[in-house]
């Protein structure tokens, strides 16, 4: 195992038990209403799925290249937000790179 996927596995493992401790404390709806609290949480939830959009930009051209369909990546993206991710990182450290594509003009 290398070193970065150590730390994937680390910071997935560690994610995944705070979430769950997160979701059996409030529940899913829970943390959808925290986030609409306060104009403060709002803008950290507005955030966040900026962030989740730019990375399922990335995540879509990044498993094309790789000859992966992207789009339940992405569907995972919007229902369980970073953990689809952190998987997506953790499989994608298994797979092979993609290999270069020859174009000819």
């Amino acid at each position: 195992m290398t070193f970065k996927q150590l730390c994937l596995w680390t910071v997935f493992i560690s994610f995944s038990l705070f979430s769950s401790w997160v979701m059996w404390k409030i529940g899913y709806m829970g943390i959808w209403q925290a986030g609409i609290e306060s104009p403060g949480s709002l803008q950290i939830l507005l955030d966040l799925a900026v962030c989740c959009l730019l990375i399922c930009s990335w995540i879509k051209n990044d498993a094309q290249a790789r000859g992966v369909n992207p789009y339940p990546w992405i569907v995972a993206t919007f229902t369980s937000g970073s953990l689809a991710i952190l998987v997506y990182l953790i499989v994608r450290e298994y797979q092979k790179s993609p290999k270069p594509s020859l174009q000819v003009n």
